[in-house]
């Protein structure tokens, strides 16, 4: 077998299948990933033909990256290690640059969607069985639709909630330090920030006076509340975690700690009543189920 063998071995062996033919040239190329949507280039990968040959691929939609080198690093001369940090660092060049052009077609198609998308229906199934207002909700065909901006209010991203609640992102859309704006009081007292719509929804219909958003999921609490943060420096800010009580590890209480500590943030967690189910995590779920308790006693 040829280097270009082993490299496409190696891409196998992490899951991402490639069918085109592989380009060695130095430069990064993107293909189709079976299994994504058919028109979909979220696979891509650069390979150096000259002196060791090298390369790295990954796959967009899933964050998946790797490296592949003829030789293991700890076998190469000092001469190989350096020509082969410099082919890493143009690398890192290109891939950063195909990235912020894919989220700018990204954004700029989020826009045109928003744009064509008509305000929600407040009897929409999702706001009642979370018996929510919609807030800045739009609706695009049969999903719901929300922008994913940034805090000076461009949009990046959009979020799709189907009828089923089921949720997805646009593809290739900016997401780190962006979130979905929920409410913004004309003179708020305080910043919460949340992980999802729904959670917001609840903490903006309690909370009036405060600016309400929700950072999408755990994993961008803390990126969210630090740029919060740096644009308001003196505002009070609450980080509104999930409660992940059936997970040993509590993602989203640990999470939310982190970004509270690291944007000088206070921690609000749900107070569960004692007969409350554990499958309960969010301040929408304790919401809802207080709801239906109420519903029951009358």
């Amino acid at each position: 077998m040829d280097f270009i063998d082993y490299f496409k071995n190696k891409m196998a062996s992490d899951g991402i299948i490639i069918q085109e033919k592989i380009i060695a040239d130095g430069k990064l190329h993107r293909f189709h990933i079976e299994g994504d949507k058919h028109s979909s280039r979220n696979g891509w990968y650069v390979l150096y033909p000259d002196g060791l040959p090298s390369g790295v691929f990954g796959n967009w939609k899933s964050s998946i990256s790797s490296k592949w080198c003829a030789k293991p690093s700890n076998k190469m001369t000092a001469t190989e290690w350096n020509a082969q940090s410099k082919k890493m660092e143009n690398l890192r060049y290109q891939r950063d640059e195909a990235q912020v052009q894919a989220q700018q077609q990204a954004a700029e198609r989020a826009c045109r969607i928003w744009n064509h998308a008509k305000p929600a229906h407040s009897q929409h199934p999702y706001f009642l069985k979370k018996h929510i207002s919609p807030f800045i909700a739009r609706q695009y065909k049969c999903a719901l639709v929300l922008p994913v901006i940034d805090f000076d209010g461009r949009i990046w991203s959009l979020q799709f909630i189907g009828f089923d609640g089921s949720k997805k992102l646009l593809s290739r859309g900016a997401k780190k330090s962006r979130f979905i704006p929920i409410h913004n009081s004309s003179k708020p007292n305080q910043i919460l920030i949340c992980e999802g719509f729904a959670t917001g929804a609840t903490l903006a219909q309690l909370h009036p006076s405060a600016y309400v958003i929700a950072a999408i999921d755990a994993g961008n609490l803390e990126a969210v509340a630090i740029a919060a943060r740096n644009r308001w420096p003196d505002l009070k800010m609450v980080i509104c975690a999930d409660d992940d009580r059936q997970n040993i590890e509590n993602p989203g209480k640990t999470k939310g700690r982190h970004a509270a500590i690291a944007a000088g943030a206070l921690l609000a967690l749900p107070q569960w009543p004692n007969d409350a189910p554990n499958t309960l995590s969010d301040f929408n779920d304790l919401a809802c189920w207080l709801k239906s308790r109420e519903e029951v006693v009358i």
